[in-house]
């Protein structure tokens, strides 16, 4: 697989607001062509590649870039790329990225000495739900069950 150009988020919408507002005014589609294509500096097929990416992010508001790439013959086309003509395209969208973040961090290690305690306390094994301590709410909820519980004993 080779890859052949890249288009990042700001240029797309750029791209997709020049395209309504030249649409919106009536143009014809040659008109567009050259209009984005003058204001954009693009010809040839960077400017066929940048109409194609353009349809397959427009209805897509989280996505990070579009990438461009063709594929020799006997290659198999990876699985998350769309045949647009003779190029694949692969819209990158942020849900991409986070299965990788999860687990580049690993969950209870911390740095430095202590395993990620703060204070050389001990860790309760439950998450804090509030650095500030508990809202009226669970304060309340709280006060509640451990009525509940001397009841039930009493009876």
């Amino acid at each position: 697989m080779k890859s052949i150009t890249e288009f990042s988020q700001p240029t797309l919408q750029k791209f997709l607001a020049a395209k309504a507002t030249l649409t919106a005014e009536g143009k014809t589609a040659e008109e567009i062509t050259t209009a984005i294509g003058e204001s954009f500096k693009l010809e040839g097929d960077k400017l066929k590649f940048i109409f194609a990416a353009a349809d397959l992010v427009v209805e897509q508001k989280a996505f990070r870039r579009v990438l461009v790439a063709s594929i020799a013959e006997g290659e198999a086309a990876p699985a998350k790329y769309t045949k647009v003509e003779d190029n694949y395209y692969l819209v990158e969208t942020m849900d991409m990225f986070k299965p990788m973040a999860a687990a580049a961090a690993p969950a209870g290690k911390g740095f430095g000495r202590g395993g990620g305690q703060r204070g050389g306390g001990k860790a309760s094994g439950a998450p804090k739900s509030s650095p500030w301590g508990a809202s009226p709410e669970e304060i309340a909820a709280k006060k509640k069950a451990s009525t509940l519980a001397a009841q039930a004993k009493k009876a």
